[in-house]
């Protein structure tokens, strides 16, 4: 009977035994959490960067297209870049109406497009000539009808360059009207990294033949 308690004693563990094992078993745990930490950080900042590539793509493409079969940059006011999409209000021919307009509008942290297509009727037939749009005065009466599309969010220093026909950039108190080629620059935080964007883009359907000698509003008609 001795012999067989001696036995079984001798096949447990001593406290050293469990306090390395328990020890050990930590280590291992903790190992594995920090495994899977890492792992879940990298996949969620490359999901980060996946949604805003995303974006710059959607953006590029969306303002791109607009820019390239727009007739008029019409006005650049702080953060907005008033576009003149088509002239395709039937009998207005040669006239800026309101729903033919896009804003393209940044504020401090996003970028959007924003036109008017759902204007009451009473305003459609409205025309806007060029120097109204460099102050916000249409725009204030516009909003109250406008489709909104955000392009980019989470981005910062957003900066619209436009230059004429033989690539010169045209300034602030310059005709933008004139406008044939569109730079929109901005700064995206990816991975903790700031990283710089442009779209670009040309004027294919510019209108300049509907402007006056000045290049200040247009013309009545399109002869």
């Amino acid at each position: 009977m001795m012999n067989m308690r001696r036995a079984v004693y001798k096949k447990g563990f001593t406290l050293v035994e469990l306090m390395v094992a328990l020890i050990v078993t930590g280590i291992i745990m903790s190992a594995i959490a920090t495994l899977a930490f890492a792992f879940s950080s990298a996949y969620d900042a490359s999901d980060d960067t996946d949604r805003k590539q995303a974006q710059v793509r959607y953006a590029s493409l969306r303002i791109s297209e607009l820019i390239r079969h727009c007739k008029l940059i019409c006005a650049r006011n702080g953060g907005d870049l008033v576009i003149w999409r088509d002239d395709d209000v039937s009998g207005g021919e040669g006239i800026i109406n309101p729903e033919e307009l896009v804003y393209i509008e940044t504020d401090s942290n996003r970028i959007r497009m924003m036109d008017f297509s759902n204007c009451p009727s009473w305003l459609r037939t409205s025309e806007i000539h060029l120097n109204e749009l460099q102050d916000s005065g249409i725009k204030t009466t516009l909003m109250a009808y406008c489709d909104e599309v955000e392009v980019i969010s989470e981005c910062s220093n957003v900066q619209f360059k436009l230059f004429s026909s033989d690539y010169a950039e045209i300034t602030e108190d310059e005709e933008v009207a004139n406008s044939r080629f569109v730079n929109i620059s901005f700064e995206l935080t990816e991975n903790d990294m700031v990283r710089q964007y442009h779209i670009d883009s040309a004027l294919r359907c510019w209108a300049g033949h509907l402007l006056n000698d000045t290049g200040t509003d247009l013309v009545s008609d399109d002869d």
